[in-house]
């Protein structure tokens, strides 16, 4: 288990949005892998008791409509027949879901009705800042269920119901996590939430702190740069090169023929049709040459591009990059089978 590594500037921003009265959702974005989850997971486990904390993580729940979100956002709490919140959170001050009864779960489900289960949400969250203590809701991976219909679609339900408890009630802290760039330049357009949220990126390490990383982990300074320059400050990667240091060479140049072909394969999904083929070759070509492009809007090659995660779109500075340094030299690569 390689520990948790310097994430001081966003848990300093969050600690700073806790210790103010709910007042605005926080989407909380990053390219994929950059190490969101493990953000808030650190950082649950060493808030205060006066936090309760509700961690939703629809990562690996099949969403395919309205009762599958239902039951991945609460828990019945075992040996518990009735749940009596202001008892439980004297218990406990960290849950995965939001505690309830299976009676009232049953018939939550039979109704079929959104306002029903964030009616819940909305008196849960009410009684346990009357018990004098401050809630705290994270759903991660919220964009699993944009496509999700009941009567209209639900994520609008559900930032309803964020925005009544934040803006108008002040009762609950939410933090909406996603790896989905799409989704957070949709929401970051919605007129209905403007002025009602904040956004957070949660990006790679910047090269100090993969020099940090590494550091700990007895990296030589041509060991350190060997990854830098194929990973950059990919997370997930800096952990598979620490477990790979007796054979790192070897390691990097594996990623990157596996990475390469997977692009290639990506590639040739679209050949057949030969505009959108062409279009993303002449965004690959344009990458490769300037790694971080300012975008004017959103085209059919960007949009595939960033759907395949290969490249990463930031809504609010509106720049464009490969989603890691792997997939960088990745693209390069591939355009030399095509000649570009």
């Amino acid at each position: 288990m390689i520990e948790f590594h310097d994430r001081g500037r966003e848990i300093e921003e969050i600690k700073r949005i806790l210790g103010a009265p709910p007042n605005l959702i926080t989407f909380v974005y990053g390219p994929i892998n950059s190490g969101k989850t493990a953000l808030f997971q650190h950082l649950i486990e060493r808030l205060p008791n006066e936090f309760v904390t509700f961690y939703v993580n629809l990562r690996e729940r099949m969403i395919r409509d309205y009762n599958d979100f239902v039951e991945a956002l609460f828990e019945i709490p075992e040996g518990k027949r009735k749940v009596i919140v202001k008892e439980l959170v004297n218990e406990v001050t960290r849950f995965v879901g939001i505690p309830i009864s299976k009676s009232l779960l049953d018939h939550i489900f039979k109704e079929d009705k959104p306002k029903n289960a964030f009616r819940y949400i909305v008196k849960v969250t009410e009684e346990i800042k009357n018990r004098g203590k401050k809630p705290v809701l994270i759903i991660d991976e919220l964009h699993k269920i944009g496509d999700i219909k009941v009567d209209d679609y639900l994520i609008y339900e559900l930032f309803n119901l964020f925005v009544r408890l934040t803006k108008e009630l002040h009762t609950c802290h939410i933090f909406a996590v996603t790896s989905d760039p799409l989704f957070v330049e949709k929401v970051y357009n919605e007129a209905m939430l403007q002025g009602r949220c904040r956004y957070l990126l949660v990006d790679d390490f910047d090269y100090d702190t993969t020099v940090s990383f590494l550091k700990k982990h007895s990296f030589s300074e041509e060991e350190i740069e060997l990854t830098w320059n194929y990973f950059g400050g990919k997370p997930v990667y800096l952990v598979e090169v620490v477990n790979n240091k007796h054979k790192l060479r070897e390691f990097c140049e594996e990623q990157l023929k596996l990475r390469y072909s997977q692009i290639l394969d990506t590639i040739y999904e679209i050949e057949e049709n030969r505009e959108l083929f062409n279009r993303v070759l002449e965004l690959f070509k344009t990458i490769s040459e300037e790694e971080v492009l300012k975008y004017a809007k959103i085209d059919e090659s960007l949009k595939f591009c960033v759907r395949k995660n290969i490249l990463f779109l930031e809504p609010v500075e509106r720049i464009v990059k490969p989603q890691s340094k792997l997939d960088l030299l990745a693209i390069r690569e591939s355009l030399k089978v095509f000649k570009f």
